[in-house]
């Protein structure tokens, strides 16, 4: 058998005026994966195309992957980018003599063109080859269109947020596709969307109602009513006509009972809709909380969440305000991470390790689409460590996976140690503070720019979480963000809306 395995997977933050060029999905910063290189750098990871390449490798499948392009949340996708990637792939599929395609997308990817990238990916393969079955792994964040479900022969989307079951996921994609081969089962779908944006901050499946939704679903697989059956909570940053929460339910040959199981999902989302929101507190209070928490030195660090500027939701990771507060409130034996800032980090390296420089931080991307941007930060501190930014993840999200943060810095305040990034990286785990020389478990404080993710490996090392509204383009405050494009109305845009 011949496999076709391919990866293209951006979360687009209409909002974020992080350009998202060819460039942003290469993992070193150079070079796309693709071939036998793609292979290496994911097989043993747990990874959807880790995922995909243990199954081809039980069937005992050839495999061929075209592209294997992932790149961090940022703004619109690049169109000269996308259509190099979609290229990629079709031009593979064109070669003909394919058993199977498995495919790794996001799912809320938007280009200069396309509002739904990935259905305009699945739709062109289609255009191409109407028969090949194909399986789709999706991230719980996709924002479902017909594209994206109706090509398909199977889909199925992540069950965790954090997303720890990535791996899980490409199989639960896969399996039944390899049943359908043999024969064994005639996979029907059925899909639908409810007029809800839920806040990213009230996603997570460590609580209700997506801790339950996903319980639902795991639950029918498990029992054999579904083989595959997905709750998708969607990407309300992405202002576009189809963002929000929908379902998706694959069944051996029964379509009557894949719409009865999404009707349930949306029945019971809708229901919890007001647990689906989140009120944010005033900056200085959250941060007078963590410092209270924090008063008495404890086993474990209080952790200070700079939720507004997650660039994993799109996020400059350049905005100051929850910086400069945890200084203007004289909280000590902080671990700050991060601050995306080249020129601070090149400044910092001019200067060496042990050098007292005072820096200008931050605060260089304007957001036009917010009401205000962030503002530099003047800072006065030592370089602790200088670091080229390479580690091995060993917990959280993708355990086996090669990371690379670009150069990267510690910059000590002698009450703040604020790491400085060159690339925008979400800090989700214990590994990417102790390649810089910070254990985490033993600082007073952690606050890092994050939302939900950390919570996989950073979590056990919480004694308490205060959530920190600061800037940016990942606000938790809809009244910040002016929708143009989503379809109306919308819950809780629209407070009177009907499910």
């Amino acid at each position: 058998m011949r496999f076709l395995l391919a990866a293209l997977s951006h979360e687009t933050n209409t909002f974020s005026p992080v350009p998202t060029p060819l460039a942003r999905f290469c993992r070193d910063g150079t070079e796309l994966l693709a071939g036998e290189r793609a292979v290496a750098f994911f097989k043993g990871t747990r990874t959807c195309m880790g995922g995909f390449l243990d199954v081809a490798a039980e069937a005992g499948a050839e495999v061929v992957v075209p592209v294997a392009a992932h790149a961090p949340p940022s703004g619109k996708v690049d169109g000269a980018a996308y259509e190099a990637f979609c290229g990629a792939i079709t031009d593979a599929v064109k070669q003909g003599g394919w058993d199977a395609i498995l495919l790794d997308l996001h799912g809320a990817m938007v280009t200069d063109q396309y509002e739904d990238g990935e259905g305009e990916l699945l739709r062109r393969i289609r255009a191409i080859d109407a028969t090949t079955p194909m399986a789709v792994a999706y991230d719980m964040h996709a924002n479902m269109h017909a594209n994206m479900v109706e090509t398909a022969t199977v889909t199925a989307g992540y069950q965790t947020y954090p997303h720890v079951d990535m791996y899980q996921t490409a199989e639960r994609a896969a399996r039944p596709l390899l049943r359908a081969l043999r024969g064994e089962v005639k996979p029907t779908t059925a899909w639908a969307r409810a007029p809800m944006l839920p806040h990213v901050m009230a996603q997570g499946t460590h609580a209700f109602p997506n801790k339950d939704l996903q319980a639902m679903c795991r639950g029918w697989e498990a029992s054999g009513r579904a083989l595959s059956a997905s709750l998708y909570v969607g990407f309300p940053h992405a202002d576009i006509h189809g963002a929000g929460l929908s379902a998706v339910v694959c069944t051996d040959n029964n379509p009557a009972d894949a719409q009865a199981m999404v009707q349930e999902l949306l029945d019971f989302a809708w229901k919890a809709r007001e647990d689906f929101t989140f009120k944010p507190e005033v900056l200085a209070d959250s941060v007078a909380r963590a410092k209270q928490a924090g008063a008495t030195k404890a086993e474990l660090p209080v952790v200070l969440l700079d939720h507004y500027d997650n660039c994993a939701s799109g996020g400059t990771m350049d905005t100051t305000e929850v910086l400069a507060e945890i200084l203007r409130q004289g909280l000590e034996d902080v671990a700050f991470f991060g601050i995306c800032d080249p020129d601070a980090v090149a400044e910092c390296q001019r200067a060496g390790v042990g050098a007292e420089v005072t820096l200008q931080l931050g605060g260089k991307l304007p957001m036009p689409e917010l009401p205000r941007s962030s503002k530099p930060l003047s800072v006065t501190g030592r370089v602790k460590t200088i670091s080229a930014g390479y580690f091995v993840t060993k917990a959280g999200l993708a355990p086996g996976l090669k990371v690379y943060m670009g150069p990267t810095v510690v910059l000590d305040t002698g009450a703040v140690e604020i790491v400085l990034v060159t690339r925008q990286i979400e800090p989700t785990s214990p590994d990417m503070f102790r390649v810089l020389g910070i254990e985490p478990r033993d600082k007073r404080f952690l606050a890092i720019k994050s939302r939900v993710h950390w919570r996989a490996a950073l979590g056990p090392l919480a004694r308490e979480i205060v959530e920190c509204a600061g800037v940016g383009v990942c606000t938790s405050d809809y009244s910040q963000l002016t929708f143009r494009n989503v379809r109306r109305p919308i819950y809780p845009l629209d407070p009177g809306t009907n499910g």
